[in-house]
């Protein structure tokens, strides 16, 4: 199946969420939210994730759903750029302190987006300020590897 278009008209380099096992009739009905989705994840450098390409094999409208409204309307927001809402869910999820993976896979999207790793170090002890110095503590330690110096490369994603 070829990829999807983005909001922007262009497809994307990558097939995302299950798409290949949606029934025809319903793979032509993509929102635009979900297209915008896609487009705000492409920008961002997030690649293909098993996580959520999982989670789409046995709920395809819930992920479509969790893109178009999280990364298509949330994120696509006017007010301010994609690089400070990455920032903002950098903290969040240090500040929840419960979804690794998410804080993980928006760390490197952070860092694609120009952050340095010394700035998101900062947000991090930042979050100890607002959330507890455990959850500060317990996000820096899960992401040491993506905090270090050296390359991003696309086993990041995973």
């Amino acid at each position: 199946m070829p990829p999807s278009r983005t909001a922007r008209g262009a497809a994307p380099a990558i097939i995302w969420y299950g798409l290949r096992r949606l029934p025809r009739a319903r793979s032509a009905a993509l929102t635009d939210s979900y297209r915008a989705g896609l487009d705000i994840l492409a920008r961002t450098g997030m690649t293909q994730d098993t996580r959520r390409n999982r989670a789409a094999e046995v709920a395809p409208d819930f992920i479509r759903s969790a893109v178009g409204f999280s990364y298509g309307e949330v994120f696509a927001r006017p007010g301010i750029d994609l690089r400070a809402r990455q920032l903002a869910a950098v903290a969040a999820f240090a500040a929840l302190g419960r979804s690794t993976a998410q804080l993980r896979e928006h760390v490197v999207a952070a860092l694609h987006l120009g952050w340095s790793q010394a700035e998101i170090i900062e947000i991090l002890i930042q979050t100890s300020v607002h959330a507890g110095v455990a959850a500060a503590i317990d996000a820096l330690a899960e992401c040491h590897d993506l905090l270090v110096e050296r390359t991003i490369s696309a086993n990041d994603w995973e």
